[in-house]
């Protein structure tokens, strides 16, 4: 005889982005987290429309990446200050994103940032998950994470308070920590850029060293007001030398008139001269 199941028998649909915390409930780490995450987003996102004309990424801020069911849902959870996603939809059915389902969507980020406020101790815990469950740990460590389970390709690590960044490349199922180029950047291929440290002031808050990327030549990717100043700048460009050109031109016809004058006191018509 065959079972016959019912509603209550079947197992429930592990949830998604929907139904899962978009945060854990902790604080901004710093100040600079947030205009950090817009000088990073609003710079690249020219690069990304080229490598997507179909605008199939998505990039997240301080917002969840699920790689595991838990109760309560924040311990199967990490939340990079940065990152990217290639090849996946910016909005699911509809609705903006609150948070990031790997276990549905499968496509890890190609690059996650921290922005670590201490000595960057907690960006690089490899704890495992097994020995996390023997400690009772809250969480397994978030590089081993990064590392093991999501496999980002790439993995940046900023410390705010003494300047020290760090990336890490993903080879052979574990990171090899990059060293710098010529330029002290940090290049990552697929997105055709560098990722380094420029000083400069950047909102309302004063200089300091800011997360920026740069394209192959070492060119600064331009944020938004950057771009605004070049225009203005462009723009002045030309009404000076449209004004020098003008200034010549008259000074032209100056000299032009003041030879006819001469002739015309010689009696020499100007007029009859080839």
């Amino acid at each position: 005889m065959s079972e016959i199941f019912t509603e209550i028998d079947i197992p429930p649909q592990f949830p998604d982005h929907t139904q899962l915390p978009e945060s854990d409930g902790s604080f901004v780490k710093n100040f600079q987290e947030h205009p950090q995450c817009l000088i990073l987003t609003d710079s690249i996102t020219p690069v990304l429309q080229q490598l997507h004309p179909d605008g199939q990424y998505c990039i997240g801020q301080d917002c969840g990446i699920y790689w595991r069911e838990t109760e309560p849902p924040e311990k199967g959870a990490e939340a990079p200050d940065w990152f990217y996603v290639p090849g996946v939809p910016p909005m699911l059915d509809g609705k903006i994103r609150r948070s990031y389902v790997f276990w549905r969507e499968y496509i890890p980020p190609l690059i996650a940032i921290e922005l670590a406020s201490g000595n960057g101790d907690e960006e690089r815990d490899a704890t495992p998950l097994s020995l996390a469950r023997r400690r009772e740990s809250a969480k397994p460590g978030k590089f081993w994470v990064y590392q093991q389970i999501i496999r980002i390709p790439y993995y940046a690590i900023y410390e705010i308070n003494n300047a020290k960044l760090e990336v890490y490349h993903l080879v052979d199922f574990s990171y090899q920590k990059l060293q710098p180029n010529e330029r002290n950047h940090y290049p990552i291929p697929p997105l055709g850029v560098e990722l380094g440290l420029w000083r400069g002031s950047y909102l309302n808050n004063p200089e300091q060293l800011w997360l920026r990327w740069w394209d192959t030549n070492g060119n600064l990717l331009l944020i938004g007001n950057e771009i605004a100043e070049q225009e203005r700048q462009r723009a002045k460009q030309e009404r000076q030398r449209a004004e020098q050109e003008r200034q010549r031109s008259l000074a032209v016809e100056r000299k032009a008139t003041q030879l006819a004058e001469r002739l015309r006191a010689m009696g020499i018509d100007p007029d009859t001269l080839e």
